[in-house]
């Protein structure tokens, strides 16, 4: 199925409130991420430029190739799986993570990277990716791609702990750069 511009615009729309400015549209989150679908609904029709429906926001859900959304059991609930940057607790599950993981970012960004590791920045985890070419997307997004490799072994003796999100994007705290390797550029 193809998206639409005005279907990509919407679930760009719902991605910016549910993982950062709920109060854009007058809703609030609970401690989980969860936000009232009907409150979530209306909140859209009452800005500008937008509307949604149930079965629009169902759609959104069920095509978004991220998998940036999940629903409660039955539909009354929805949350962003992850990279909020207001303190939510999307009831993340420890893992171990595999061996090794990647980080992709742009080429503007190596040389604060190269010296102070990753950070969240703006969210509350450092998001890495289970393959390279997933890692190599996200880091075109931001200019020339780099990737780097994640020595998720050692951090994990080291006591760092990971999380994996419902979309299946492991998640940590921060990454010093002693276990980190500049793999390629794009």
């Amino acid at each position: 199925m193809v998206k639409t511009s005005k279907l990509i615009k919407t679930s760009k729309f719902i991605s910016m409130i549910l993982r950062h400015r709920p109060g854009i549209i007058g809703i609030t989150l609970d401690e989980h991420g969860w936000a009232d679908v009907q409150e979530l609904i209306n909140g859209v029709n009452n800005s500008d430029g937008h509307t949604l429906d149930l079965e629009t926001l169902e759609e959104i859900v069920r095509t978004d190739e991220k998998q940036r959304y999940s629903f409660n059991e039955d539909h009354t609930l929805i949350r962003a799986n992850q990279g909020h940057s207001i303190p939510v607790d999307v009831e993340l599950e420890e893992k171990v993570p595999p061996p090794m993981l990647w980080h992709g970012t742009g080429e503007k960004y190596v040389p604060s990277i190269d010296k102070q590791g990753l950070i969240p920045k703006g969210r509350l985890y450092v998001h890495l990716s289970s393959d390279t070419e997933t890692a190599r997307k996200v880091g075109s997004r931001h200019g020339r791609p780099v990737i780097y490799a994640i020595d998720c072994r050692k951090m994990c003796e080291d006591g760092y702990r990971f999380y994996l999100s419902a979309n299946g994007i492991w998640l940590t705290k921060s990454v010093p750069p002693k276990y980190m390797r500049k793999e390629s550029n794009g």
